[in-house]
């Protein structure tokens, strides 16, 4: 995130070394994350800002599973928040994208961990080994060498006789999911870059989508978007722009009239 951030916006950025944020959950699973990916990343840079006393923040959360829209298809949903303490505002984007090795796999044998460590990218990807799905004892993250992921893997066989391998979702252990929140941080810069046309105050972003673009067959309403309400959050000046998507009609084969 802060090299496109220093290089747009002239910051300079700083880690907050002190804040532990597998307190706000862990993608293995031993500490459950209790809030919305938004609600998690605005909760960091409130951590962040509380402990460096500084007045800017910026946090990411990632969230891997299913993808929204796509059946049986696996995304990576990176949700980015930055918090200006001093002008009281707050800027949100997010970036979905299926450029994702997130798996897991129950292993018990040699070839399979091979296998799966060659499918996900090991060793620029690292891994995680366990026990079992539930089960964290003996647990070894952020495996980026061979002899040490095969090293561990026969010390759970000989302890527990199975094994459990799952890529590290961690950004600094996972090159496609920083590719991935690199994109969310351009998306950012570009939201800050959208000042509102009254008071110039960055940030001037969609906060509604509202359909009814009508059927270029009968000419009713259809569920696509007609247009965008941008709205600015400091002083409430709102805009419609029409036709966000350059098209002022739509196909019938989405009109519920024309194809129900």
């Amino acid at each position: 995130m802060a090299p496109p951030l220093e290089n747009a916006l002239g910051l300079t950025s700083k880690l907050c070394p002190t804040l532990n944020t597998d307190l706000f959950g862990t993608f293995c699973g031993e500490q459950i994350r209790t809030e919305s990916p938004i609600e998690t990343a605005r909760a960091k840079c409130l951590k962040a800002l509380a402990i460096t006393g500084l007045d800017l923040a910026i946090a990411s959360e990632g969230s891997f599973g299913p993808h929204p829209s796509l059946f049986f298809t696996n995304a990576d949903v990176e949700t980015l928040v930055m918090i200006d303490q001093q002008n009281q505002l707050e800027f949100v984007v997010t970036e979905i994208s299926l450029n994702t090795n997130f798996s897991s796999k129950s292993i018990n044998n040699l070839q399979d961990l091979k296998d799966f460590a060659q499918l996900t990218g090991f060793p620029e990807h690292g891994l995680i080994l366990r026990r079992a799905v539930d089960a964290f004892e003996d647990q070894l993250k952020g495996i980026t060498d061979e002899q040490v992921l095969e090293s561990h893997f026969d010390h759970l066989m000989n302890l527990h006789g199975q094994a459990y391998v799952e890529t590290d979702m961690r950004a600094m252990f996972n090159p496609t999911r920083m590719q991935v929140i690199a994109q969310a941080m351009n998306k950012l810069i570009a939201l800050l870059g959208s000042e509102c046309p009254q008071c110039q105050t960055p940030g001037f972003a969609v906060s509604e989508a509202i359909p009814g673009l009508p059927c270029d067959l009968c000419g009713l309403p259809t569920r696509s978007i007609l247009y965008h309400r941008f709205l600015c959050q400091k002083c409430n000046f709102a805009e419609n722009k029409i036709y966000p998507h350059q098209k002022e009609k739509e196909d019938p084969m989405y009109c519920d009239f024309c194809n129900p």
